[in-house]
């Protein structure tokens, strides 16, 4: 099996905030809004350009931090076919 999409590098210790920032927790009822600003601070070209398929590759302790269950969720909802970390 082939996969293809693009790879969107991050490094260490991406903790949750920065996979889904708290100032938009408000928007933890509305998933699909809450993931237009998923990885915002790391990148902010993140959300408007990822494509579905596409892949994260992250190094140590990524998703650290408060347990925040919707940063994985707008991780698969952005698009992303796998974190590889």
């Amino acid at each position: 099996m082939v996969l293809r999409g693009q790879v969107w590098k991050f490094g260490d210790s991406i903790s949750t905030d920065l996979i889904t920032p708290g100032r938009y927790y408000h928007l933890r009822s509305n998933l699909s809004e809450l993931a237009k600003h998923t990885m915002e601070d790391a990148d902010p070209t993140f959300s408007s350009k990822v494509k579905k398929g596409d892949f994260i590759v992250a190094g140590k302790n990524f998703g650290l931090g408060s347990s925040r269950e919707h940063a994985a969720i707008v991780i698969k909802l952005s698009g992303v076919s796998a974190v590889i970390a």
